[in-house]
C-alpha cells in the first residue's frame, strides 16, 4: 500500500522514531497508527536490550534544586561522544527534573514513575538507548530536604557536590565548601564519623608496620596515633586544608563564620565503575 508523507510526519511527530522507521512501520501495520506504534515499541525495546549489557562508564552528573528539595543525579553512557548529545543530556535533565516534581527517593520508584510522554521512566530510558545507539544507565540519585544552607557544584559535568550548613546568612560560604568538597574528595565531615572498624584495621596496619621496622615498642603508641591522625586529617572535610586558602583547616573557616557542615554529597561520573 501507498504510505503518505503526512502520515509519516504525524506518526514520527508521536513517538519521535526516525522518518524511515515510521514509514516501515506503517506499512507493515497496512496504515494502522496503533499497530505503527506498537511496531516501534518493540523495535525499540529490542535495541535497547541488545545493549544493556554494554559498560557504562561516562556521562554527566546534574544538580537540581527548587525552594524544599535538592536532588543530585549521574546517567551513564558507553562513551564521552555520547554525553555530548543533546538527546542524552536532554534525558539526564528529564530524569532529575522528575525526581524533584515527584519527590522520589529510590531506584523503584523512579523506573515506575510515569512521563509525560511514556508510561515509565524505565521505558524512557529504554527509548533513549535506541535512539542513541548506547546503553543507558540511571546509575544513582540523592533527593536532600533543605533544612540548611545549600551550597552546589559542578566540575565540567563530570564532578558533582551538594553541601548543606546550618547556618542563616551564608550562601556564598555553602558554594566556596562545596567546591572544596568536588576538588578535595573528602570521605567523612569530621573524625567522629569515621567507623570504628575502619579505625581499628588502619591502627592495626600501621602498628604491623611500625614493629616490621623494629620500632621501640614503647613509642610505637604515639606514632600509631600521630600517624592515624594525620591520616584520617585527610579523609575528613573539617581535617582538610581548605583549597582557597591552604594556611586553614575547613574546620577554621567554618568555626571563624559560626558555621557548620550538616551533609555533603559528592558524585564523580564513573568512580568504581569496573571496566572491561
Amino acid at each position: 500500500m501507498t504510505i503518505k508523507a503526512i502520515d509519516v510526519k504525524k506518526l514520527r511527530e508521536i513517538t519521535n522514531a526516525g522518518m524511515m522507521d515510521c514509514k516501515k512501520a506503517l506499512i507493515e501495520s497496512n496504515g494502522d497508527f496503533e499497530k505503527a506504534k506498537t511496531i516501534l515499541k518493540e523495535k525499540g525495546q529490542s535495541k535497547a536490550d541488545s545493549k544493556s549489557g554494554r559498560t557504562t562508564a561516562q556521562g554527566l552528573v546534574v544538580i537540581q534544586s527548587n525552594e524544599d528539595h535538592a536532588v543530585i543525579l549521574e546517567v551513564n553512557c558507553e562513551t564521552d561522544f555520547a554525553a555530548k548529545d543533546d538527546l542524552f543530556t536532554e534525558f539526564v535533565d528529564r530524569v532529575a527534573s522528575i525526581i524533584l516534581q515527584n519527590d522520589l527517593d529510590d531506584m523503584e520508584q523512579l523506573d515506575k514513575q510515569k512521563t509525560d510522554d511514556f508510561d515509565t521512566v524505565e521505558e524512557y530510558r529504554k527509548f533513549a538507548i535506541s535512539k542513541l545507539g548506547e546503553n543507558i544507565t540511571i546509575r544513582r540519585f540523592k533527593r536532600i530536604h533543605l533544612d540548611g544552607i545549600l551550597g552546589k557544584y559542578i566540575h565540567g559535568s563530570k564532578i558533582a557536590s551538594l553541601v548543606l550548613l546550618d547556618h542563616h546568612d551564608s550562601a556564598e560560604l555553602a558554594k566556596d565548601i562545596a567546591m572544596h568538597v568536588a576538588a578535595s574528595r573528602p570521605e567523612y565531615i569530621s573524625n567522629s564519623d569515621i567507623p570504628e572498624e575502619v579505625i581499628k584495621e588502619e591502627s592495626r596496619i600501621l602498628r604491623v608496620q611500625l614493629e616490621q621496622e623494629r620500632k621501640p615498642k614503647e613509642i610505637i603508641d604515639k606514632i600509631v596515633d600521630g600517624k592515624i591522625k594525620k591520616q584520617f586529617d585527610q579523609l575528613t572535610l573539617m581535617g582538610q586544608e581548605y583549597v582557597k586558602d591552604p594556611d586553614i583547616t575547613v574546620e577554621k573557616l567554618l568555626k571563624d563564620q559560626d558555621a557548620s557542615v550538616k551533609s555533603f554529597i559528592r558524585y564523580d561520573v564513573g568512580e568504581g565503575i569496573e571496566l572491561d
